[in-house]
């Protein structure tokens, strides 16, 4: 079921919700949670369609925000809001509001979705694309108990990802972290089943991931070891190489479906690690609602310090040796025999 409401309010968006609930037959709110998805016109279809795909493991009352930029003084002075209700099979589990927001209003976005927010339920905001730069402070973001960006999407992601490190909040989160969760589980597992101590480690992937970047820092946080990053062409993580007393540990993943793990003295496994889709890494991060405390700590373990020690531990040429092979003379050329050179 669909309802379009034009120049409306937040009042008449929620008669509209009751009343479609009621002519589908089912006058109880079946929601465990209210996501707010603040994005674009361009990227609203495929967030809501991630967002609906998730609501079928969480019920919840999905709101998108779409502010709609004015193209003339006179528009953007007035204020206005349309809405589209969904429910029913037009929603898929949960319930959907459509919101766009024109002129005045768009700048006030929060006075607009507080009244639709589920009594008694948790609120995530999340921002596919163009996330501000401190989502805790955003007067939707203040709003969340938890508050989720993808720095994937942007277009400096290293840049954004410092960003996030500085403007930290409990309670937010990133996909960029949400897809090496099966990375870090596997690896979790391969150093469960030796006996050693972990060395040094090397994470191999495609240029300006933020996940690679992500996933470095966790280990070298976790593992207390220098964890140098290494650029391949993708797609996305690659491979991991641990170094440690029993031998090199490396999952290696080139085709961004499956990745062989190689553990010494074990032979190699397969082991399913299938790039993720939108809607599977919105359904984890909704599994949980308290502060992700590893993330924290992955996050604020600095890429600069990365850096620092992966060049401290590069291997260099020693000074003695470098100055002897600058010193050393060219060989001279080979001298015929005396007896020749008399014939001659």
């Amino acid at each position: 079921m669909k309802t379009d409401l034009t120049d409306t309010t937040s009042s008449k968006i929620n008669k509209a919700l009751v009343l479609g609930r009621r002519a589908i037959g089912t006058p109880a709110v079946g929601m465990v949670l209210t996501l707010v998805i603040v994005t674009d016109e361009e990227n609203a279809y495929d967030a809501l369609k991630a967002a609906n795909d998730a609501s079928r493991e969480h019920p919840s009352r999905t709101l998108v925000v779409i502010k709609r930029a004015a193209r003339s003084p006179r528009d953007r002075a007035k204020a206005r809001l349309d809405a589209e209700v969904r429910l029913g099979a037009d929603a898929s589990t949960g319930e959907t509001v459509v919101l766009r927001l024109y002129g005045e209003v768009a700048e006030h976005a929060q006075s607009v979705v507080l009244p639709l927010l589920l009594p008694d339920a948790p609120v995530v905001v999340w921002w596919p694309v163009s996330a501000p730069a401190d989502p805790a402070n955003d007067p939707l973001g203040s709003l969340a108990q938890r508050r989720v960006t993808d720095t994937y999407a942007a277009e400096q992601p290293i840049h954004e990802l410092t960003g996030r490190a500085d403007t930290y909040t409990p309670g937010d989160t990133d996909l960029a972290w949400t897809r090496i969760t099966p990375w870090r589980s596997m690896l979790a597992a391969a150093l469960d089943q030796v006996v050693c101590e972990v060395t040094s480690a090397e994470v191999e992937g495609e240029e300006f991931n933020p996940s690679v970047e992500l996933l470095a820092m966790w280990l070298a946080d976790r593992l207390k070891v220098p964890v140098r990053r290494s650029t391949s062409q993708g797609p996305g993580l690659t491979s991991v190489r641990m170094e440690s007393s029993g031998g090199p540990i490396v999952l290696d993943r080139p085709d961004g479906s499956l990745a062989t793990l190689s553990i010494e003295g074990q032979p190699d496994r397969a082991v399913a690690l299938k790039r993720r889709e939108t809607a599977e890494l919105i359904a984890e991060e909704l599994r949980r609602l308290d502060p992700d405390d590893t993330y924290a700590s992955a996050l604020r373990y600095g890429l600069d310090r990365l850096d620092d020690e992966a060049k401290v531990t590069a291997p260099q040429v020693p000074v003695a040796a470098a100055a002897e092979t600058k010193a050393a003379p060219a060989p001279a050329p080979k001298k015929a025999p005396a007896k020749k050179a008399a014939a001659k």
